[in-house]
């Protein structure tokens, strides 16, 4: 299955609750924070939900 990278690159001061609860359920802290996960219609939801937050970029296996 394929995998994502996910970076927290900006702040969540100023942004509502339920898109720092979104941050938070995606296993990101603090700015520039970084998880891998699979690459599922969950996960993608919950990216484009924070896309003005995050960088995503594809991990190769």
């Amino acid at each position: 299955m394929e995998q994502v990278k996910i970076t927290l690159t900006r702040s969540l001061i100023g942004y509502p609750q339920d898109q720092r609860a979104t941050v938070k359920a995606l296993g990101l802290g603090k700015i520039n924070s970084t998880v891998v996960k699979n690459d599922t219609p969950t996960i993608r939801g919950m990216i484009h939900k924070v896309e003005h937050l995050v960088k995503v970029e594809k991990v190769e296996a």
